[in-house]
């Protein structure tokens, strides 16, 4: 069943669009003179200034790895982060753990890992499917590079950038 909505009949001006222009026009122009006064501050002046301190909790940065508290490489090379990971940002080269090792069980460590700044969208996924909590995302947004090949972090770099993250390591737990 179809209803027909009658359209209000407007006024001349109304048919003009003069009012809306008009308030439209006021609402410019006190922007503007507040910007010219100094109530507003439009600009940042980036170097000296920085967004640090005003940035959000939920704020998504550049990915990096983490090391547990006695230093040891929380990845497993599971390739979880790789395979999630919408424009392909991340390259991962498992290697094995040798046979009389202790922590044979892992089976697997990152043998080279890099992330491609130039192509990561800082969605998060990598993050959140790390099974070992590897890979967190840091509240960094200045990242640059005179070249495409600086702007690929790898895996020493990453580690430098990420430092020490301490809890339980389900890699490095004896139960499990």
């Amino acid at each position: 069943m179809t209803y027909t909505v009658a359209r209000p009949k407007l006024s001349f001006s109304e048919r003009l669009y003069v009012p809306a222009v008009l308030a439209g026009l006021k609402i410019t122009i006190s922007h503007f003179l507040k910007v010219l006064t100094g109530k507003t501050k439009v600009t940042m002046q980036y170097p000296e200034e920085r967004w640090d301190t005003h940035l959000p909790e939920h704020y998504r940065g550049a990915p990096t790895l983490v090391k547990d508290e006695h230093g040891r490489e929380r990845c497993v090379a599971c390739q979880l982060c790789e395979f999630i990971c919408p424009p392909r940002a991340i390259t991962i080269k498992p290697g094995e753990i040798p046979e009389g090792d202790r922590w044979r069980k892992v089976e697997k460590f990152p043998q080279e890992f890099e992330i491609d700044m130039i192509r990561c969208i800082y969605c998060g996924l990598c993050e959140e499917v790390c099974p070992e909590q590897a890979i967190f995302l840091r509240k960094d947004y200045a990242i640059t590079g005179l070249s495409r090949a600086e702007m690929v972090h790898k895996k020493e770099q990453l580690y430098e950038l990420g430092g020490v993250m301490t809890g339980l390591v389900f890699k490095w737990n004896e139960k499990k």
